[in-house]
């Protein structure tokens, strides 16, 4: 019930994100550092390390004037890069778990060279 009350940016599964950024309702911005970010990410996937997008780094183009799904290791970093997305009036939500849980559910993770990839 107070999930319902909670204001803020939604949250996804990583199933509801895939399938968002596969039919292209939204961006997929991995905000996670770049030795992250090489040993795995999601096909398709923007990169914006959350240490520059507080540093008000802009958005990728391929991201701006769109809706935005940020991922991280984990989830906690990414619901940090929706707040400050929503403050800039950037429609923003967040997966839950991370790329962890993305792994974790069979998705597709690949490497900075386009090979299988893991999760750092």
């Amino acid at each position: 019930m107070f999930s319902l009350l909670r204001r803020g940016p939604a949250r996804l599964t990583p199933q509801q994100a895939h399938r968002q950024a596969s039919d292209g309702q939204a961006v997929l911005l991995d905000v996670r550092g770049l030795p992250e970010w090489q040993a795995g990410h999601a096909p398709g996937a923007l990169h914006l390390p959350l240490s520059r997008l507080r540093a008000r780094t802009a958005l990728p183009e391929a991201g701006q004037g769109k809706p935005v799904v940020a991922v991280c290791r984990s989830g906690n970093r990414s619901r940090t890069a929706t707040d400050i997305l929503a403050a800039r009036g950037v429609e923003a939500s967040d997966v839950v778990g991370g790329m962890t849980a993305r792994a974790l559910g069979g998705l597709p993770v690949t490497g900075d060279r386009g090979t299988s990839g893991a999760i750092a």
